[in-house]
């Protein structure tokens, strides 16, 4: 008989923006961390894992799935957490390996912004059961430009209402008006974004890990998880790396998923 959903053990991670964010549950409780993200991460990512899942007294091996922000995000940071993504999973279970769940940036971020709003307001129609409700997930994407994807929320399901564009924040259309804007970009392009968002609702929201938590039991449900090797970042810009650079980041990522494999020997808390 398939796992019932409610008790579904995941490990989560995102580095896309300059916050990292780690969360873990056994399906009952949730354990969290957060530091510095993007470049930072390559370096804290593996040990900040290792310390979550040594409190929480879980093993690699036992999860179900790990579940990290593919992208769109910082070059850096994406590669890094596939990177840890790869090893982790590869390492597990004597070789085995874990599936691993890749969960857009923007995604995380309107799931978040959702979470925000149904705390606040309990009986608004961005609580799942209720109305469905539209979100348009802003995201910076440095270089004077942002991320822009909105989702329909309804019935606890996240569903994409159009893939994700990067524009110049004056370029934003605001179009039928959707019942939520959220994302990192208000105080950034205070003077950009076009004046008539002003007087609609807008939240304040990163992606984070325990956004993808939440996502995760529905997305994993719907066939999402794939196998370690397939644990790749989701790019959106064009490609801006030098050659040289992307040999050196290479090499960096192969170092990273060998340590994350490596990792997986000292997680396992018996």
């Amino acid at each position: 008989m398939p796992k019932s959903e409610e008790f579904l053990k995941f490990l989560a991670f995102d580095t896309s923006t300059d916050r990292m964010s780690i969360a873990l549950t056994d399906g009952v409780r949730v354990w969290q961390h957060s530091g510095p993200g993007g470049a930072q991460a390559s370096s804290t990512l593996i040990p900040a894992i290792l310390a979550l899942l040594a409190e929480a007294g879980l093993a690699l091996d036992g999860l179900d799935a790990i579940v990290f922000g593919r992208g769109p995000g910082s070059f850096t940071g994406l590669r890094t957490a596939c990177a840890v993504a790869q090893g982790l999973a590869f390492g597990a279970r004597q070789g085995a390996g874990l599936p691993v769940l890749p969960v857009d940036t923007l995604m995380a971020l309107a799931e978040e912004a959702r979470f925000q709003q149904a705390a606040l307001a309990p009986h608004t129609p961005a609580t799942p059961g209720n109305a469905p409700v539209t979100i348009t997930a802003l995201l910076d994407a440095r270089m004077d430009e942002m991320y822009v994807q909105s989702y329909e929320f309804n019935s606890g399901l996240c569903t994409s209402i159009k893939g994700c564009e990067l524009i110049r924040p004056e370029n934003l259309v605001l179009g039928p008006t959707p019942q939520l804007f959220a994302g990192n970009v208000f105080g950034v392009y205070a003077g950009r974004l076009p004046a008539a968002l002003a007087a609609l609702p807008c939240v304040p929201a990163w992606p984070s890990a325990t956004a993808l938590l939440r996502l995760a039991p529905a997305l994993a449900a719907s066939g999402h998880c794939v196998a370690a090797a397939l644990a790749l970042p989701l790019y959106v810009r064009d490609k801006v790396a030098f050659t040289s650079e992307e040999r050196a980041l290479a090499k960096a990522e192969a170092l990273l998923a060998a340590q994350a494999a490596q990792a997986t020997q000292l997680a396992d808390p018996g």
